[in-house]
């Protein structure tokens, strides 16, 4: 017989990897398929295996359930809900805001603290990329459509963000730095609105793999905040 689960936690290969192989080590599993993008497992095994034997054998960080089973995941949502998800998003932009206004109180410039805001966005959400430099690829490309296309585009990115973040810090090429920064987000921005638009439930690699992250509309609050500074720059509004 076969049985579909929903697993909640993948963000990466790595993870369908470990998954795979810890399902496989369930006592009556005979096959294991994981799917990353359907966050489901389809296990094949001559009986039925009680859900909490499965969950026993995964890590805490994945969390399965039977497919279909509303009650399971509504509990689930309850327990961590997306903004409970997003608290670390949220404290990284409060502590981005605070070190530009700290560095520009003094002799306040709104486009000097501007730059250096989108300086410390860029170095500081690279740094969550390198943590999993193999892993954030392949989570990238489920939203964005540049790196769905050139795949070697999803590898190229945490180090293109932290070259943007160094141009903008050392004031160096600024004009460059800005319309890559419209380009490389605007591209992102359409794939994370395709994406709520189909109500697709992915991970956010924003920061990497490191942090299990729901897309949502903070995702894309994130990618405008940073589109509306560099583009208010380049037109000479600031």
């Amino acid at each position: 017989m076969q049985q579909t689960y929903s697993i909640v936690g993948m963000t990466c290969q790595g993870c369908v990897a470990s998954v795979q192989e810890k399902l496989s080590n369930v006592d009556g599993v005979l096959e294991v398929k994981v799917d990353l993008e359907k966050e489901e497992a389809i296990l094949e095994m001559p009986n039925p295996i009680p859900l909490t034997e499965i969950q026993s054998i995964l890590p805490t960080k994945y969390v399965i359930t039977e497919k279909g089973n509303i009650d399971s995941l509504q509990t689930i949502s309850e327990e961590k809900s997306k903004w409970g998800q997003l608290r670390p998003l949220f404290l990284i932009f409060t502590y981005l805001f605070a070190s530009a206004f700290l560095l520009n109180y003094r002799n306040w410039s709104t486009s000097e603290a501007m730059l250096d805001f989108m300086g410390l966005f860029y170095i500081v959400f690279s740094f969550f990329k390198f943590l999993d430099l193999k892993g954030f690829p392949e989570s990238f490309r489920m939203y964005d459509p540049l790196a769905k296309a050139v795949p070697f585009y999803g590898w190229a990115y945490p180090f293109i963000e932290l070259l943007l973040g160094i141009l903008f810090l050392m004031r160096i090429q600024v004009s460059i730095a800005l319309w890559a920064t419209v380009a490389i987000l605007g591209i992102t921005t359409i794939g994370v609105i395709k994406t709520l638009l189909d109500k697709k439930n992915i991970r956010c690699a924003c920061l990497g793999t490191a942090l299990n992250l729901p897309m949502t509309e903070a995702t894309f609050i994130e990618n405008t905040i940073m589109l509306v500074m560099a583009l208010s720059m380049l037109i000479g509004v600031i």
